[in-house]
């Protein structure tokens, strides 16, 4: 069962890895290794999600997910999308910052490099704004209960994270023209940090609101097919259980399109915190992203959700450090492998936590189970 689901992923794990060598030796190895594993990390509840959602599709619209669905993922948000956030941001075609990434490193770096701070404002406000609404948000199980709690009494003020958000910006803004002015750097790149900010925190709530909107439709698309269950049932026609399609499906798909548009973001723009090299971005998250349709099929086939409970909160205090790490390095430079361990060891110690939580519940289930037989047979 898990060779026949994640054979292909395990396949293209290995050609990655080997590529990866070829391509840069030991160093692109660890590099592609943990660009792997953040991806999988961050997108793992999105893959709960798409399960969740997925069963309720018919046969053909789960297929199409899986096909079309996964193309745009991989080669559309995980392969295509690098490339294009390079090339705005150094002003080049999408054919010339590939012809140059491959053929002519050393421009290549220096046009990145240039366009660094543009990068890194638009990720780190995109990636903070996940973290902060995350983070503000009331949830029934709390991973960091001391940190947790306060937080989420502090998000029921409105709009409390774009505001935290804009001031974060706005001195990240400030200490770059410092910064700049006293290194007789470039005048006018606090003026870019400011602007790529708003765009990345403009840029999540498109997406946002796109997601909402969608889910919105597919809350009157579920509606209405009770509806007519309901109606079958009054029939005499027994019920069943329901299945999306027509257009709920539809909007279903786009749904999940646009969902897994957005988790993407996280991904690739976390992805500038550890490189800026696209070819090692695109076997990265490449697999990852393969990792992410298997879990999908996985989930789906099993009819399980996530046992892990804290590992969504892992990956979001991931997603957090890797903004703050965005940010800072807008004038310091952080080793990827540093940045990639600590977004790993975060979501280890998540996955750590939540096994303990696991064999706590278990232990306790079993001391209940063995208290009520020993009750019977003292009765007895």
């Amino acid at each position: 069962m898990v060779l026949k689901t994640f054979g292909w992923s395990f396949a293209v794990t290995a050609l990655g890895l080997v590529a990866a060598v070829f391509y840069g030796g030991w160093t692109a190895f660890g590099v592609v290794a943990i660009l792997s594993v953040l991806e999988i990390s961050l997108s793992f509840d999105n893959a709960v999600v798409n399960a969740g959602i997925l069963k309720k599709m018919s046969p053909f619209w789960q297929k199409i997910f899986l096909t079309i669905g996964i193309l745009i993922a991989v080669f559309g948000m995980r392969l295509v999308f690098p490339v294009v956030i390079v090339a705005v941001s150094a002003q080049l075609g999408p054919i010339e910052a590939v012809d140059l990434a491959l053929t002519d490193k050393e421009r290549y770096q220096e046009l990145v490099t240039d366009a660094h701070p543009a990068i890194a404002a638009f990720g780190g406000m995109f990636l903070l704004m996940i973290f902060l609404d995350f983070i503000f948000e009331d949830r029934d199980i709390k991973w960091l209960g001391w940190l947790e709690r306060p937080l989420a009494k502090l998000g029921k003020v409105d709009m409390l994270s774009v505001c935290i958000a804009l001031i974060i910006l706005m001195i990240t803004s400030m200490t770059f023209a410092t910064h700049a002015h006293l290194h007789a750097g470039p005048a006018d790149k606090s003026a870019t940090v400011l602007l790529s900010g708003v765009a990345g925190l403009i840029t999540y709530m498109i997406v946002g609101g796109l997601s909402g909107y969608f889910e919105d439709k597919l809350e009157e698309e579920e509606e209405r097919e009770h509806e007519a269950e309901e109606e079958a049932v009054r029939a005499g026609k027994p019920r069943s259980a329901v299945v999306l399609v027509g257009k709920a499906a539809f909007f279903m798909f786009l749904y999940l399109e646009v969902l897994d548009a957005s988790f993407s973001f996280d991904g690739v723009i976390g992805a500038f915190a550890i490189t800026n090299d696209i070819v090692m971005m695109a076997l990265g998250l490449g697999i990852g992203a393969m990792y992410v349709r298997s879990l999908t099929v996985y989930l789906v086939r099993q009819g399980t959700l996530d046992e892990y409970v804290y590992l969504e909160h892992g990956a979001h205090y991931a997603i957090g450090a890797l903004a703050i790490i965005l940010l800072v390095t807008i004038q310091y430079e952080i080793h990827e492998l540093i940045t990639g361990s600590i977004g790993v060891l975060l979501i280890a110690a998540s996955f750590w936590s939540s096994v303990r939580r696991n064999r706590a519940l278990a232990a306790a289930e079993g001391k209940a189970d063995s208290s009520g037989k020993n009750e019977v047979s003292s009765g007895v």
